[in-house]
């Protein structure tokens, strides 16, 4: 499985660090840990690799579509991965429990398409949803839609390596729970040892 988005979800995969973010779509601290890694950290440093992995939060109810459709996207278009994670923290609040309590799973997958066409981070919104859609029938298996084998690769991934919460971040294989959300680009860069 990890192959299979080596391409989408690998940043980077050189340098003299390897950074795993484990985050989570609708977790504000996720959010600001991304924006200050992703939209300043990346492009002023470049030694050092970034690795997105996914960490659903149960307590943050849509959040499991957020990851779903990012799957999605992976799979339809693995080089445009990031641009949609990007759309998808800086319009997390859209997805938060009040702004989606009344709306069905499908009308929830529905608006993450249009995110997805908004960025073009796919080509074609259908193509999208059908990857998203769970079949009805009149003898239920929960079987999921065509993304969820991925989601619990991930889900395991996070167990067997004792992540239960979001952000968390691991460093050339170890986890550091000294690195925290607020973290400035100045301490990433510190604690990395990057220089310009």
């Amino acid at each position: 499985m990890e192959e299979t988005f080596s391409v989408s979800h690998h940043y980077r995969t050189g340098g003299t660090h390897i950074i795993e973010l484990y985050l989570d779509f609708a977790c504000p601290f996720s959010a600001r840990m991304w924006h200050t890694v992703y939209s300043q950290l990346v492009p002023e440093y470049r030694d050092f690799g970034l690795i997105f992995r996914h960490q659903i939060q149960p307590w943050h109810p849509s959040s499991l579509a957020m990851h779903e459709a990012a799957l999605a996207v992976a799979r339809l278009s693995p080089h445009n991965f990031w641009l949609f994670c990007d759309a998808l923290f800086t319009r997390q609040s859209e997805f938060f429990d009040e702004a989606v309590v009344d709306l069905t799973r499908t009308q929830v997958y529905g608006r993450l398409a249009d995110i997805a066409m908004s960025v073009n981070a796919v080509d074609d919104r259908l193509e999208l949803l059908q990857l998203l859609d769970v079949q009805a029938s009149d003898t239920p298996t929960n079987a999921g839609n065509a993304v969820t084998a991925n989601v619990k690769y991930y889900v395991r991934m996070g167990r067997t390596k004792g992540v239960h919460m979001s952000p968390t971040v691991f460093i050339d294989g170890e986890r550091d729970d000294n690195v925290s959300s607020s973290w400035t680009v100045e301490q990433w860069a510190s604690r990395l040892n990057l220089k310009h």
